[in-house]
Formats: C-alpha cells, structure tokens, sequence
C-alpha cells in the first residue's frame, strides 16, 4: 500500500491529475490497521523484520502525500506509525542479529528466515534498516527529536556492520542511504552525508553493482538477479550526492545507471522488472529478463524513479567520445554508454551499430522500446570472452 500510495503521487507530480484510488484508499485505511495504527498483527515481545521494512514504504507514501497535499489523515498516520511501531525500537537496534547460517534462498519479495533473540527476521537480510528512509521522511515532517534518536541508533549500527560479509540486500542498504541524504539535507550534520557516501563507494566496488550499472540483489550473490527498486534507489543516491558535493563522478555515475542499468529494466508498459546479473562469477554472458514486471513491488517504485528522473533530467546527459572501446572487464563502451551484441529480433529496436573488432555492436537495447513478447525471449551479449 505504502508503494502504490508514493506510486500515485509520484503520478500526480508528473501529470497533475489524480488517481482517484489514492483517496479512496487514504479513506479506507484506518479500518484494515491495529488497534495501534498500523498494518499486521502486534508482535508482542518480537521485532518482524518485515512489518518494518514494509512500514518504511508506508511511511514514504504518506509523507509525499502529506507534503504534496496537506490533509490531516496522512499526518496522523505518519505519527501513529513512528510513535507505536517504531519509537518502542529505541535502545533495541544493536541486538539485530548480524550471524546467520549461509543459506541461498529467498524469492523476489523476501522470505521469513526464523526467529532469533527476538527478531522475526527476513531473508532479505538487513531489510530493517530500509526503514531510516521512511523514518528521515516522518522526521522532515515531524522534527520529533525522539525519531532523530531513534535514526542516529540505526544509521550508526548499520553503518558499522559488513554489508558484504552478511550479505544484505542491496536495496535496503541503498534506500537507507537515502535516508541519509534527507536526514543531511535537514540537519546539515557531516555524519550522514559521510555514511551515504561510504555505502555508495561500498556498491560500486565492493560487489553491490552490476557491468550493466545494474544490482545484485544481495551482496556477491551471483546466483540471483536484478531488482529495478535498487536501481532507482543507486541513481538517486549518486544524483544527490552529486548535487550536495559537486564531485563530478557521482554525476557519471548517474548518468551511467540511467542510461544502461535502469533503461533495461523498464518494460514497455511503464512498469519494471528483473534481469539475468553480468558480473564476476554469474553464469549469465548476456541480459535478459527473469521476470518481465514485478507488478508487486518495483513497478511501483518506478513510478518514484521516473518522476525523479523528470525532475533532473538537465544532470543525466551521458558522455560519448564516438570511439567505441573494450574495457578490461570486457565490456565495450563509448564513454558512458554500454555496447552488446542483441538478438536479430532486438535489431529493429536498437540504435545504429558500429564496427569493433570484426563485430557490429549496438548501444544497450532500451527494454522499454521492445514489445513484451519480444523482450521476454530476447538476449543482448554484453562480456566478450
């Protein structure tokens, strides 16, 4: 719910029309919560992993809401969740288990994974700390000092614990990292821009991101896939900490996720879905898709990333020297553009090819141009051996 409302308003910034749902859903809200103003049973004496993560998203929509419309509802919300769910947390994020047995399960949208010292908890491992987003959203709102203490605790455990090691989902760490940006944005304290920018370096070289400007869904997993909600959250973050630092190469790197990674996860229906990973140790040469929309989850989220990209379009240009070349990684690119060897029934949608090393390769097929029952079988080559 908390998805399709920021996926509704997100709408509304574009266009400036309503989705007539959105209000019907706001109104019927308050009878499918608790007796505390949530979603989801009270687990009395645990802590689900989950319920807060999910809440995080609940939180973000109802503050954009709130923000873009300024109605009661949306802010009483905003303060039952912070104050029954999430303040009872204070003094309890340090015992969050960081030791887990190796395990390679886990779907699209994460699976329970047991109960350990209290904390019902999620194969989506570290999904928790997805909530410092929605959090820094209640506290731009609020200036609740309690929510900002209850912020500083996580973002300063989250921050000292090995993402890689435990391997956490990628998309929590990121969407806490913007979490990090707004609580700098509000406060101005060096600490949280410090620990965006860690955990942004930490993806792109510590085994988070794709040679597509793609994620890993969990760190160094190679065995899974994609999830478009990481890939917006990974351009948000590089373009925010562009615009906050002035430091250019976060702005390539924006521009380099929004021009390859995000361009081949977005469907022809406006929606997004999973791709194979091209990264060391995957079995896949060659992109194409696992799942063509994840209707659930990050269409959605979509929907925030493309009115994102709306509002910055002016820093997403891509450099292009028009002198195709091989990388070391053996990916061929002009500068900030990714070139692949597509199946025949991709070529009516690619843009015009160059010769390279006895090949005609093309810049990286956007999915979104591609007919669904064209891309769902489809292949683009991207690593030459």
């Amino acid at each position: 719910e908390g998805r399709a409302l920021l996926a509704f308003v997100s709408h509304y910034k574009i266009s400036g029309q309503k989705i007539p749902c959105m209000d019907l859903m706001l109104e019927q809200m308050p009878g499918k919560l608790n007796t505390e103003g949530y979603f989801g049973p009270l687990y009395r004496g645990n802590i689900h992993e989950e319920q807060l993560s999910g809440h995080s998203w609940l939180l973000r929509g109802l503050c954009e809401h709130y923000q873009t419309f300024g109605d009661t509802l949306s802010l009483a919300a905003i303060n039952n969740i912070a104050r029954n769910l999430y303040l009872p947390l204070r003094g309890k994020i340090a015992t969050y288990p960081i030791i887990r047995s190796e395990s390679k399960k886990g779907g699209v949208s994460g699976e329970l994974a047991g109960n350990i010292d209290g904390w019902v908890l999620s194969t989506d491992i570290g999904c928790a700390f997805m909530s410092i987003d929605g959090l820094s959203h209640a506290y731009e709102i609020t200036k609740d000092v309690k929510i900002k203490e209850l912020l500083d605790e996580m973002i300063t455990f989250y921050l000292s614990i090995d993402k890689c090691a435990i391997k956490a989902q990628t998309h929590c760490t990121l969407t806490a990292a913007r979490g990090m940006l707004r609580m700098y944005r509000n406060t101005r304290e060096n600490q949280y821009l410090h620990g965006a920018e860690n955990i942004l370096d930490l993806y792109v070289f510590g085994g988070g991101m794709t040679k597509t400007y793609q994620n890993l869904n969990w760190w160094n997993r190679a065995d899974s896939w994609t999830e478009p909600c990481a890939i917006v959250d990974s351009l948000m973050v590089a373009t925010e900490l562009y615009k906050l630092t002035k430091k250019e190469m976060y702005r390539t790197l924006a521009a380099r996720i929004y021009h390859n990674g995000l361009s081949t996860a977005q469907r022809s229906n406006g929606g997004a879905g999973t791709d194979t990973l091209i990264c060391a140790g995957s079995p896949h040469k060659d992109l194409h898709p696992l799942t063509y929309e994840a209707e659930f989850c990050c269409s959605m989220r979509m929907a925030e990333g493309l009115w994102y990209i709306k509002e910055n379009q002016d820093l997403l240009w891509a450099e292009q020297s028009g002198n195709v070349a091989k990388n070391t990684d053996n990916t061929y690119c002009d500068n900030d553009i990714l070139y692949c060897l597509p199946d025949e029934a991709l070529l009516p949608f690619a843009e015009n090819g160059t010769q390279v090393d006895g090949l005609t390769l093309y810049p990286i097929v956007k999915a979104y141009k591609v007919p669904k029952e064209i891309l769902i079988s489809s292949h683009q080559k991207i690593v030459f051996d």
